[in-house]
């Protein structure tokens, strides 16, 4: 006799909940009272939705399953940047172009710019390293000594520092989040990044402004240059600093320029990074160890060891995995109908585009504040709203940018997010006091939304050069029919699951 299948039943909002609330309360308490990372949370709210979804909803574990695995090979090409990323961090500190970079940058400082000096000093090394953190807690950590000696607001200079840090770590290819934005949204890359400067361009003009008017009142202070000097002597006795080096990032960014695909542009930044390492002596092996497990810098000088051991491929395997557990959870809230669910209540209030992309902002922020975490303040609305745009007849880098412009940089804003917490940690200054001169990170979702809400730079997928072949030969309307076979035929395409 053959088995009936079960009579699968549709998901309420009030079901739902009930896994992202227990999942919230398990992230809190993880982080809150005992300091751990949030993947295993997010593997017990894994487990908690899907015993929801075989035994309450009827789907059977097979099709879980399923769910969970399109749900993790859809990102699949993010998840070998990353760790391609690796392997460039490594052998760009060992072969000294990140240090040239840090170099000529602190040299930047003027008394009556500090604080502008600082975003943009920020800004180089957050560029270069892909991290907000590493900046946030290296040369982040020298500036606001520095501010402490010429006597200006230390919350002020932490503003200007995480601005600076959080808009390098926004646009930079290295950077895991400009990465796992796009892979969500099933967007390209370097179409991402080029789509983000339209909205990030004003948001930093603005901060820079602001700060230049800021720090016009410490004209005439005499900067102390002694932690800056001491930061120099370490690199400069370390490596072999030649203005040469800035070459190889510049080469990156032409071939960027040039459309090169992601991988590809990215292996040549490795290979010029190996042979700059072996131009500072470093050997095969040695060459071969820090493309692996990164750089250990001992020079001594405790900035410059923090700021230089970094990279390798092992070392980003701590945000693929938490990336992983992240589309887990995701995953079997999609499958089930459960993510549905909430995004369809969500979106009763998205009736046009500009409250679409508010919307999903609003989401972001959210995810931010409950689940503690910039990775699932990307991932998890981006899972949730990649159809819907699609649907709408938008380009999925509309999405892929306010997931940056909300998700990323609104996390150091939270004081219990894993940013918040440790941008708070490393400068020494309570969230809540620097928080209002973070004007990047407070600007960036406002000014994307007023982008969307005016029609400013929203890409149609009829305008997008991407699905170009798809789009333009049907004369994209917007009929049901038509949709979902472009739809389908862009998913094809592209490696995606419908």
């Amino acid at each position: 006799m053959s088995k009936v299948p079960k009579q699968k039943k549709e998901a309420t909002l009030g079901i739902s909940i009930i896994p992202v609330a227990i999942t919230v309360a398990l992230i809190g308490v993880a982080i809150l009272k005992y300091g751990a990372d949030v993947h295993i949370p997010l593997v017990m709210g894994s487990v908690i939705a899907t015993l929801i979804a075989v035994y309450g909803l009827g789907f059977t574990w097979k099709e879980i399953e399923e769910g969970i695995v399109n749900s993790i090979s859809g990102t699949m090409q993010a998840i070998l940047i990353l760790a391609i990323i690796g392997v460039l961090i490594g052998t760009w500190i060992g072969g000294g172009i990140v240090p040239t970079m840090i170099y000529y940058g602190l040299q930047i400082l003027s008394p009556t710019f500090f604080l502008a000096a600082s975003v943009l000093l920020c800004s180089v090394i957050s560029l270069a390293t892909g991290s907000s953190w590493t900046t946030a807690g290296t040369v982040g950590v020298a500036l606001i000594g520095v501010a402490q000696g010429l006597g200006i607001s230390v919350p002020l200079a932490a503003g200007a520092i995480i601005s600076g840090a959080y808009f390098g770590d926004k646009i930079s290819p290295l950077s895991d989040t400009t990465n796992l934005a796009p892979g969500m949204a099933g967007a390209e890359l370097f179409d991402h990044i080029k789509h983000m400067l339209y909205t990030t361009s004003v948001s930093y003009g603005i901060t820079l402004v602001i700060f230049i008017f800021i720090g016009l009142q410490y004209r005439g202070s005499v900067l102390d240059t002694t932690e800056i000097n001491g930061i120099l002597n370490a690199i400069s006795e370390a490596y072999i600093i030649n203005p040469l080096l800035l070459l190889v990032p510049v080469i990156v960014i032409v071939l960027v320029a040039m459309k090169v695909p992601a991988l590809p542009g990215l292996i040549i930044g490795c290979i010029m990074g190996a042979i700059c390492t072996a131009f500072q002596g470093g050997d095969l092996g040695y060459i071969l160890d820090i493309s692996n497990y990164g750089t250990v810098s001992e020079t001594g000088h405790a900035v410059v060891d923090e700021l230089l051991t970094n990279g390798g491929m092992q070392n980003m395997m701590w945000t693929i995995s938490l990336i992983m557990c992240a589309l887990t959870f995701g995953g079997v809230l999609e499958k089930s109908g459960m993510m549905a669910a909430i995004a369809n209540k969500l979106l009763l209030l998205a009736k046009s585009t500009g409250s679409l992309i508010l919307v999903t902002a609003v989401t972001c922020l959210f995810v931010n504040t409950l689940c503690g975490d910039q990775y699932l303040a990307i991932a998890l609305p981006g899972k949730m709203y990649r159809n819907t745009y699609r649907e709408r007849g938008l380009a999925p880098r509309n999405l892929s940018r306010i997931l940056e412009d909300s998700g990323t940089v609104t996390s150091a804003l939270i004081p219990w997010n894993t940013c918040g917490a440790t941008m708070s940690t490393f400068l020494g200054v309570p969230t809540i006091s620097y928080i209002p001169y973070t004007f990047f990170n407070i600007l960036s979702p406002i000014i994307s939304v007023a982008f969307a809400f005016f029609g400013i730079t929203i890409m149609t997928l009829e305008e997008d050069p991407a699905s170009e072949q798809y789009v333009r030969p049907m004369k994209y309307k917007k009929s049901p029919g038509e949709l979902e076979e472009y739809v389908q035929s862009y998913q094809k395409a592209h490696g995606m699951n419908a």
